[in-house]
């Protein structure tokens, strides 16, 4: 949680804001790991506030400015952003960078198995997602200005060493399935196609809004990793989060009847994001799949590592976060040995 002078925030929201006029409320929403995010009410108006969290960070985490960047870019694209606003510096009120934005009215979905909707509307939601992310991988980043967004070359490979040298820097203990996951993929790395497009690098479903009136995904939302890179990473990404139990601290839909909720299957849902994008099925799945679930576990030891120092944004059960990276550690090696 941020400390700051009421007044200080009030005077520098009116300045820098359009439409801004009193702070009339500050509240932070309860979920959210990484950056703390506000609502700011403002008269009859709602804001977004989203900072990086105080503490010290590690290099290139916590990149508000790239959310900015790329929601701005992206605003004339069929893919659905709330409107930025302000973008500060790293000295302000609440004594980090922070960026303002559109709030966005809609549904959230919590639970990807949708236990709130019926059986053709859960069949809606999960198409939606998939012309959401295929309509991202769509957009040419050199005609939104961000061709510069990610460096060239291979995606993984590059991504591989970021997240080894971010999860061996942020280690807390020994871990020998996530080690043998590093020397796994580093080991079976794919080679590199060409295939390059923005990428969310968070995409599930609790990180987009839906409308209120229908199965339609009216925002996007949490683009702190995203970058230029290969386009299946977030479709197998997505598909990870599904093999996750649906159970315990986990969202995902292990062991969940699919065809019973209306829910397509991995195969299914790949397969309409490939026709909606004229592509071939992908090969060496397991990687992806499999890079995925480590990605995750180091950005989970990271929140580990930020709760053991006092600078999580919404701090967890140490030993309960411990047993979920040991857990996706072991999955991940059970995967990727067995294909």
């Amino acid at each position: 949680m941020h400390s700051y002078e009421p007044a200080e925030l009030e005077a520098y929201l009116a300045a820098h804001v359009p439409g801004f006029g009193g702070l009339d409320g500050i509240e932070k929403f309860s979920d959210g790991q990484s950056n703390p995010t506000y609502r700011v009410t403002s008269g009859g108006r709602h804001f977004v506030l989203r900072a990086k969290p105080p503490g010290t960070l590690l290099k290139s985490a916590h990149a508000v400015d790239r959310e900015f960047r790329v929601m701005q870019a992206l605003s004339p694209t069929p893919v659905p952003v709330p409107k930025v606003y302000h973008l500060s510096g790293e000295e302000t009120p609440l004594g980090t960078q922070f960026m303002v934005m559109q709030m966005v009215e809609g549904r959230i979905f919590w639970d990807p198995a949708l236990p709130v909707l019926d059986t053709a509307a859960r069949t809606r939601v999960y198409d939606a997602m998939n012309a959401t992310l295929a309509a991202l991988h769509d957009v040419d980043p050199s005609s939104v200005g961000l061709e510069d967004y990610g460096k060239p070359g291979n995606y993984f490979a590059r991504q591989l060493a970021r997240w080894s040298g971010q999860y061996t820097q942020t280690a807390t203990d020994g871990l020998p399935d996530a080690d043998w996951l590093m020397r796994w993929l580093d080991d079976h790395m794919v080679a590199d196609d060409g295939a390059a497009s923005i990428v969310h690098g968070d995409f599930r479903i609790d990180n987009m809004i839906f409308a209120p009136d229908r199965e339609a995904v009216v925002a996007l939302l949490d683009w702190e990793l995203s970058t230029l890179g290969h386009p299946l990473a977030d479709l197998a990404y997505q598909c990870m989060h599904w093999r996750l139990p649906h159970a315990g601290h986990f969202r995902g839909l292990g062991g969940v009847d699919r065809a019973a909720l209306g829910l397509p299957d991995e195969d299914a849902y790949v397969a309409a994001y490939c026709a909606r994008r004229g592509l071939p099925r992908p090969g060496q799945w397991t990687f992806y799949v499999a890079f995925s679930y480590f990605r995750l576990l180091a950005i989970l030891q990271g929140v580990l590592k930020r709760g053991l120092d006092g600078n999580a944004s919404n701090p967890k059960d140490t030993d309960r976060l411990r047993e979920v990276i040991a857990l996706m550690a072991r999955d991940a090696r059970q995967l990727a040995e067995t294909g």
